[in-house]
């Protein structure tokens, strides 16, 4: 009918900057391509560094609808959406829930998602934190390296990164957020953001001879978290 699914590569914006490539940018050669009469909508896109499925559709009232319905079932504490994503480090529990606070902070010249462990009531309800839940599952684990779904049941900007960050278990490909992650005697631990500044991933010689990469070549390796799954009404 009205809607149509795609599957996004990572590092393709929903919107981009004036001249940027964007999904937004591409729907007017789609349309064209596929001979339809209505504008299409973006309905569900995962974020920038992400890659997955794309919900469009061609019809308002079906685009806004879904929207709510996504909406909706987070309240109702459902989990509408599920990612797949590969993680440097297995979580210590084969399934759990990773619960905190989170906040943007400016850190130097840029502003950061940070995570507030224990938000109290006060920041809550002026929306300066917002607290937030994903719930995880392993679904594989090999060579140190995890498969884990990843059900959020809040949105909030880089709640993925953050939280398999806190789980002790960065996302392959995070340069956002990783480096908060630091070992001893290959026991991980979790740094101070001022002890940890943003930084290219750092991965071991055998996971990268596995990649088949260098060293220089490890900021181009994208981010692995893919959204898999969306439930419709």
């Amino acid at each position: 009918g009205a809607l149509l699914a795609l599957n996004k590569p990572p590092r393709l914006p929903v919107l981009g900057r004036p001249g940027e490539l964007s999904l937004d940018a591409l729907l007017p050669a789609l349309r064209r391509r596929l001979g339809l009469a209505a504008e299409l909508h973006v309905v569900k896109a995962p974020a920038r560094e992400y890659s997955g499925l794309v919900l469009l559709s061609s019809c308002y009232h079906t685009t806004k609808k879904l929207q709510q319905f996504f909406t909706n079932a987070r309240c109702k504490g459902q989990y509408p959406a599920t990612y797949r994503a590969i993680t440097v480090g297995v979580p210590a529990e084969v399934e759990g829930e990773i619960s905190t606070g989170l906040c943007w902070q400016q850190q130097g010249d840029r502003a950061m998602v940070v995570p507030v462990p224990a938000p109290g009531r006060r920041s809550l309800a002026r929306k300066d934190v917002k607290s937030t839940l994903t719930r995880y599952r392993v679904l594989s684990a090999t060579g140190g390296c995890a498969l884990l779904q990843l059900q959020p049941r809040t949105a909030f900007p880089e709640q993925l990164q953050v939280h398999l960050t806190l789980l002790l278990c960065p996302a392959l490909g995070d340069h956002e957020h990783s480096a908060r992650v630091g070992r001893v005697l290959g026991v991980p631990f979790l740094l101070s953001l001022e002890a940890a500044p943003t930084r290219t991933q750092v991965l071991d010689e055998e996971l990268l001879s596995r990649l088949g990469l260098s060293p220089r070549q490890l900021h181009h390796l994208p981010l692995h978290i893919h959204l898999q799954e969306l439930v419709l009404p």
